[in-house]
Parts: structure tokens; C-alpha cells; sequence
């Protein structure tokens, strides 16, 4: 449904700048839409890009993290509603916040069918480090939470807003490529800690990773 939808007002470049949000240099993105389903794919994992993936690196991971990679991550995603680290998509133009004629929101549409879905799935301790726009999509009941803070000179600490997604991507990688299987929240805050970031364990579902 949301794949005809993407689909059907991309070839109309005005249609596809309203409903998208795209620029004048950004409509060749929408071009892309029209041809979803002959268009070639990859793993998720691979295809998504941004600071977070950056500082996941998926790249430099060796074939025993990128495995275990594969296993533990699932991409929040504005067309497929979840993806496995795996699983083959095409490249696409869509966020969480887009409005596709016929469809309303996406979080409308989503959201019964994502939430049912996700607490169905035998899926054990869940860290959420999906976005606000991506969460609301899918809420996940009971899952840990990330929250991002500097500290300042004078002991006050702030949310950090430019580097929050690095700081998850850095969290990200460290829990999908250890050895160890966590199994609540201080045990990733241990992974946390041993990959070099600095946690504390707000409540008994937040984790805040401190920047200097």
C-alpha cells in the first residue's frame, strides 16, 4: 500500500516535491520511487547512510561482527515499517513525516500494524535508538532508550542535538558487534562503557551516554 502510494506521486515531480519535501535539486530522489519495484537492491544495513551509519561503520566490521549484526539490528524505515540489517531493499525517497496522498500520515498508518508486530516478535531486551518521527511509527513497550547529553564546564548538562545520532551510532556498534549477549540495562551500559563512551543509568529504561 505505502509502496503504490510512493510510487504513484512520484511521477508527478509536483506532487512528489509537496508530498516529500523535496528541493528543486532533490527531485531526481523522487525519480528513483517510480521504479521501486524492478529497481536493484542491497542489504539495509548497506544502503542506509548518514551520521549514525557512519559511526555504526558497518564497513569496517569484521565477518564475525557484521554476522552478528545481521542478527541483532532492525532499521526503522518509512516504506517497509522494519527491516532486518539483511534484508535486500531498493534506494528510496520517504520519512517518517511524509504524507502520501490517499495515505495521511504515515504514523497513521503505521502504527497499529508496526506495534502489534514488533511486541508479537520474540525479540528478548530491545534498545531503541530510533528517532523521534521512526519510534513514533512503531512504539516498542519496555524497550531501553538512549538519550545523549553534554556536560558543561560548570557541571550543567545539556541535549545534544548535532551529534545525538554519532553518539548513537557509536552505541549501536557496540552492541550489535560484542560477544556478549545483554540481557538487561546495566549490562549495556557494561558493553557501553568497555567501547569507550560514557554512560549512566538514568532510570530503569534510559541510558545516558555523557560528552565532554
Amino acid at each position: 500500500m505505502v509502496l503504490d502510494a510512493l510510487m504513484s506521486v512520484s511521477a508527478s515531480p509536483q506532487a512528489a516535491a509537496a508530498a516529500l519535501k523535496l528541493g528543486p535539486k532533490q527531485l531526481g530522489e523522487a525519480e528513483r520511487n517510480v521504479v521501486l519495484r524492478t529497481a536493484p537492491t542491497m542489504p539495509a544495513l548497506d544502503r542506509y547512510t548518514g551520521v549514525l551509519y557512519d559511526a555504526l561503520d558497518a564497513g569496517a566490521m569484521t565477518l564475525s561482527q557484521r554476522g552478528r549484526a545481521d542478527e541483532r539490528i532492525a532499521i526503522g524505515s518509512a516504506l517497509f515499517g522494519v527491516v532486518g540489517a539483511d534484508d535486500l531493499i531498493p534506494c528510496y525517497r520517504l520519512s517518517a513525516g511524509s504524507k502520501l496522498p490517499g495515505l495521511g500520515s504515515l504514523r497513521s498508518m503505521w502504527r497499529p500494524l508496526l506495534s502489534d508486530a514488533l511486541h508479537g516478535a520474540d525479540s528478548g531486551l530491545v534498545v531503541d535508538l530510533r528517532s523521534g518521527g521512526y519510534s513514533a511509527l512503531g512504539p516498542v513497550d519496555g524497550a531501553i532508550t538512549a538519550t545523549v547529553l553534554t556536560e558543561q564546564a560548570d557541571g550543567t548538562r545539556k541535549v545534544v542535538s548535532h551529534f545525538n545520532k554519532h553518539h548513537k551510532g557509536l552505541l549501536a556498534r557496540a552492541l550489535a558487534t560484542t560477544r556478549a549477549e545483554p540481557q538487561n540495562l546495566t549490562a549495556v551500559a557494561r558493553v557501553a562503557s568497555r567501547a569507550g563512551l560514557k554512560v549512566e543509568i538514568a532510570s530503569d529504561r534510559e541510558l545516558l551516554i555523557l560528552t565532554g
